[in-house]
């Protein structure tokens, strides 16, 4: 296992594969002539060739070493390490080295971009006849905490990119921040305006509650972690809840990608907006914001008076009974941010296909961490690596794959997707023509349960993939049988919004996606608390679960970079499609609109699906001829 020391400088740009022939336009055939070939050609591979697709896939799924992931991940959450820091810098060299140890050829890929720490912060708190609390703004350690000493180098608590400014003014309780609660206030003639708004993390992105304090009229916002939503049993490290003075940070940027460089690569010498046009930018909060802990969020809210607030805006017991306000409680709040440029580098590393070496199957997971990452990410980075691990022995047993294989590990995930964002822009023209799917993993293992959302073309892959990987809390079971326990059919989410770094891949290019991870959420997420004791005590104690997440990543992707015929099923997107329609019809019902030309396309769609899924019917019967 490489050291976590040694960080390189970041490498020179170079390309990311030999260049390959570049392809002649094919002149239009029938698809059935081209599938009876193919099923000559793979009946006489699998007769005469040896091994096929499914032994590696067999071999793959047995090479599981929870060992190595828990060695993985106890190595890259030795500290903290967020973007553009040293110790950020020496976790891509670990992550670059190993991957080398395999003969991967492996390399960094360094970007220039607009990144936001905390300068100077405070906040107070003051009402009539109470004195003023002054707070403290700081995650207590814990007895006997293995990472006592290393926390004090975590970035101190704050919402990155918020604006920098002081503000002293009244309390309003605005519950979930979103925009139908300060909806909610406006009708009940509560005036936000100029205001200090305090709202609970739990409901939307914690960007969108500023932004929408902002819309209302307020000052400034302070976001808590409420203990009814996050402390709901022991608190860490005797259970897995957040502790009192537990902190979720995060970034505001409703973006993605470099602020300074929207929609273009923040490639050398490249034009960019000014970091004060970047930070002036709509999709930045606009207003000074903090987060807090729920023990100082609990005592902000008993000094807020007013009427009391609406059942379903309370917290649970002990906590004190929520008032809308305005105050009396007076908030003093003072954010002073440093936005800067700052490097960060993504880690690429390639296993070049043997048939097809033109077509990319990618998989990707961050490394950046808020604090140490013990889940939210270096669990998915540990999976990468220990999958990456079981990619080299299948090697030494003679695979190659099919199609290219590219594993990447991205870099400034938590500001704003950026690692990911920006090589999708920079390579943008190659990744659409080439790339057969995007495969991602941000936290690998939360806890509990198997979760995964997708493009619709990979859901029956999806499903039957979970069937041949063990459900690693039950030897008995499969994951397919996990997923199933709590869903009549596995349910499959959608990738919408910038949750995670397909959103560049989906969103911007149109690559068929999926993400997927064990267990879904966690309660000291993005908090001083999120690392490898937390995993090892209540995650994943014995690691199975990190061997399950790898297993599930690596088998979608070996029967797509292997499979002669990719195993895309597309009549899952015509269902999709319908369904959408449908849901836009009743949107629009009694405005002067057709969508007669999306039914009539749709209707298209449904019939080449249906034609082309009995072509690939008859394919698969002669291959099962020739090899009976």
């Amino acid at each position: 296992m490489p050291p976590l020391d040694g960080a390189d400088e970041p490498s020179a740009r170079a390309p990311l594969l030999p260049p390959h022939a570049p392809r002649r336009a094919a002149a239009r055939l029938h698809p059935l002539p081209l599938i009876v070939a193919a099923a000559f050609l793979a009946s006489f591979h699998l007769l005469f060739l040896s091994p096929g697709p499914s032994y590696y896939q067999s071999l793959f799924l047995s090479l599981g070493s929870n060992d190595t992931a828990a060695a993985h991940l106890r190595a890259l959450t030795q500290r903290p390490h967020v973007a553009g820091t040293r110790a950020n810098s020496l976790t891509a060299a670990y992550v670059r080295d190993a991957l080398s140890s395999h003969s991967f050829p492996t390399r960094l890929t360094p970007y220039s971009v607009l990144l936001s720490y905390p300068a100077r912060r405070s906040l107070s708190l003051s009402a009539p006849d109470r004195g003023t609390i002054h707070f403290a703004l700081e995650q207590e350690t814990y007895p006997g905490d293995p990472y006592a000493a290393v926390s004090a180098e975590a970035v101190p608590t704050f919402l990155a990119y918020a604006a920098s400014d002081s503000v002293a003014a009244e309390a309003v309780y605005a519950n979930y921040g979103r925009a139908e609660d300060f909806a909610y206030l406006a009708a009940r003639g509560v005036n936000v305006t100029g205001k200090v708004a305090v709202a609970r993390y739990g409901k939307v992105f914690r960007g969108d509650i500023v932004r929408n304090a902002r819309d209302a009229g307020a000052a400034a916002a302070v976001i808590y972690t409420d203990a009814k939503d996050y402390a709901a049993g022991k608190a860490f490290p005797d259970g897995p809840w957040m502790p009192p003075t537990g902190v979720q940070v995060g970034s505001t940027f409703k973006g993605v990608g470099d602020p300074t460089t929207p929609m273009w690569a923040s490639s050398e010498g490249c034009q960019r907006l000014s970091i004060a046009e970047a930070m002036a930018s709509d999709d930045m909060p606009g207003i000074p914001a903090l987060p807090v802990s729920g023990m100082d969020g609990e005592a902000i809210l008993r000094l807020i008076g007013g009427d009391v607030a609406p059942e379903d805006w309370q917290g649970g017991a002990p906590a004190p009974a929520y008032r809308l306000g305005p105050g009396p409680a007076v908030l003093n709040l003072t954010y002073v941010g440093n936005e800067t440029m700052a490097t960060i580098q993504n880690v690429i590393s390639v296993i070049e296909g043997k048939e097809e070496p033109e077509r990319y199957v990618i998989l990707g997971n961050h490394r950046d961490a808020w604090t140490f990452g013990g889940v939210d990410p270096n669990s998915g980075t540990a999976a990468l690596l220990e999958l990456a691990q079981r990619l080299s022995e299948l090697q030494k047993k003679g695979w190659r794959p099919r199609r290219t294989i590219i594993l990447c590990n991205w870099d400034a995930e938590e500001y704003a997707l950026i690692g990911s964002t920006e090589w999708v822009e920079e390579n943008r023209a190659m990744i659409t023509s080439r790339t057969v799917a995007y495969l991602n993993v941000d936290s690998a293992v939360y806890g509990r349960g198997f979760y995964a959302s997708a493009t619709p073309q990979l859901d029956e892959l999806l499903k039957e993939a979970s069937k041949q990987v063990q459900n690693p809390d039950n030897r008995t079971e499969s994951l397919y049988d996990l997923w199933m326990a709590s869903n009549t059919s596995p349910l499959i989410g959608r990738l919408g919004g910038g949750g995670s770094d397909y959103s560049s891949f989906v969103q911007h290019i149109g690559i068929p996606s999926a993400d997927m991870s064990i267990g879904s959420e966690y309660a000291v997420y993005h908090s001083l608390y999120d690392d490898f004791i937390w995993m090892e005590k209540f995650g994943d104690p014995l690691f199975q679960r990190h061997v399950a997440a790898a297993s599930i990543w690596g088998l979608v992707a070996l029967r797509l970079s292997d499979e002669e015929i990719l195993p895309f099923n597309y009549s899952y997107y015509a269902a999709e499609l319908e369904n959408g329609a449908m849901g836009i019809s009743e949107r629009v019902l009694g405005m002067p609109v057709s969508l007669s030309p999306l039914h009539k396309s749709i209707k298209e769609f449904r019939r080449a699906v249906l034609k082309v899924d009995s072509e690939l019917k008859v394919c698969i019967l002669l291959i099962a001829l020739c090899c009976a």
